[in-house]
């Protein structure tokens, strides 16, 4: 594995035609690809499906849900798609990259069983702990009784979490014994969140500051993209219910020169490895989230895809061609790729978010300001739930907007997003006022 490699760069292979490109999924991530795969000298036409209000504005939106993977399929041969490239996570454990490369279609993302990393959070902790991983100590069950027992036996703080996919809200932190067995009941026996509940995960409740690494590998090569740190909690300063992320910053000043050492030797390499080892070919985005203990670093999760929302954070600052390093990752050609080139300066995006998420909703808030923020120096806005309804961007989602700044400074990329969202409204719009406030005292 180049591990000698670190840090992304050039693809320096010359490629003879420009690419049509089909992007899956609708929400900021998928924005922020679209935003930077459209600057690609490589990008003759770029299709999304679904897509959404902000996307539209520079791809061609095709009415295919994420889900729909014969739908998809038949699109990209019809359309003499060159390359796929996958969003969300729910595709992914459907297994598209599968059924895709079966048809001789090219796609990046990693396969079904690579993809269990993400829909599986018992064999993620299982590989975890195989291939001696630094995470949370844990216990998995599958009985409601067995687990409210080992609840009473533990106490509380603990972390539940269902096994299976639930847009990220899969976790629920219990601060109390009574909140822990709440939590487990709504899990399996409510079926808060369906079948991915039908086993779960106790384990301890780690304390300390988040940090976010994303990788891109083709299970030989792994290269690293700038360091981030996302903020989960829908309220300032950490509090209130876990969400999907309500904003980001890159770079993490959290993240030195030696931990960012130790993060790739203790858990890039050592999963990635473990699942060679398993037999599973690795191909696509890795991201691993992880915390810094005062017991050291422990993962807390992983993603087979970019996240969401550290992406918006990260991409701004990317100078390089991000189409022609998926493109090379998908061949398994990532060995050509020497650097990668960055903007030095600071990017924070804030979510802006529907009143009453992560719990429910309303949609179909009409969106105003848009044109004013986007036309902000050093300033993107990225849409994450909108549509477009006579000709107007209405809400469509509980994360509506990632709204992202650049500055020479984390301070004055604070001040340029926050001076941007000020320009935004909707209806029971809610956003942090704190996302960068961490990196301040460094």
């Amino acid at each position: 594995m180049g591990r000698e490699n670190i840090g992304i760069v050039r693809f320096n292979q010359k490629i003879g035609k420009t690419m049509r490109v089909l992007l899956i999924g609708s929400g900021g991530r998928e924005h922020a690809l679209a935003w930077k795969i459209k600057q690609s000298k490589l990008c003759d036409k770029l299709f999304c499906a679904p897509g959404n209000a902000g996307i539209g504005q520079i791809a061609e939106c095709v009415n295919i849900q994420v889900e729909d993977i014969a739908g998809l399929l038949d699109f990209a041969d019809r359309e003499k798609i060159d390359l796929t490239v996958v969003g969300p996570e729910i595709p992914l454990s459907l297994g598209i990259v599968d059924e895709f490369t079966r048809y001789g279609l090219k796609i990046f993302g990693p396969s079904r069983a690579a993809a269990r990393l993400e829909a599986s959070k018992i064999f993620s902790k299982e590989l975890m702990a195989k291939y001696k991983v630094p995470t949370a100590a844990f216990r998995i069950f599958d009985n409601l009784q067995e687990a409210e027992s080992h609840i009473e036996k533990i106490g509380a703080p603990c972390v539940i979490k269902a096994d299976g996919l639930a847009a990220g809200k899969g976790v629920i932190v219990a601060k109390t014994v009574n909140e822990a067995k709440q939590a487990v009941i709504a899990m399996m026996q409510e079926r808060l969140f369906g079948e991915s509940g039908n086993r779960i995960i106790i384990e301890e409740c780690l304390e300390g500051q988040e940090v976010s690494i994303i990788v891109i590998t083709d299970s030989k090569e792994v290269l690293a993209l700038a360091s981030s740190q996302d903020h989960k909690r829908i309220f300032d300063n950490d509090s209130g219910p876990n969400t999907g992320g309500m904003g980001a910053y890159s770079p993490a000043p959290i993240v030195t020169n030696e931990l960012f050492k130790e993060i790739m030797n203790k858990v890039i390499y050592p999963t990635i490895d473990g699942l060679a080892k398993e037999g599973i070919d690795y191909r696509g985005v890795l991201y691993a989230g992880m915390m810094l203990t005062k017991e050291g670093l422990k993962t807390l999760e992983f993603n087979a895809r970019f996240g969401d929302p550290e992406t918006q954070a990260i991409l701004p600052r990317l100078k390089s061609d991000l189409l022609e390093i998926m493109l090379a990752a998908s061949e398994q050609k990532l060995n050509r790729i020497r650097t990668l080139e960055w903007d030095k300066r600071f990017c924070v995006c804030v979510v802006c978010s529907a009143g009453g998420y992560p719990g429910s909703y309303e949609k179909g808030k009409e969106i105003f300001g848009l044109d004013k923020a986007a036309q902000m120096p050093d300033v993107v806005v990225f849409h994450a739930g909108t549509k477009l309804l006579n000709n107007k961007v209405i809400t469509n989602g509980g994360r509506v907007l990632g709204v992202t700044g650049l500055g020479s400074s984390i301070g004055e990329a604070m001040d340029k997003t926050y001076a941007a969202v000020r320009e935004i409204s909707f209806q029971g719009m809610h956003y942090r006022h704190d996302i960068g406030r961490k990196a301040l005292r460094y």
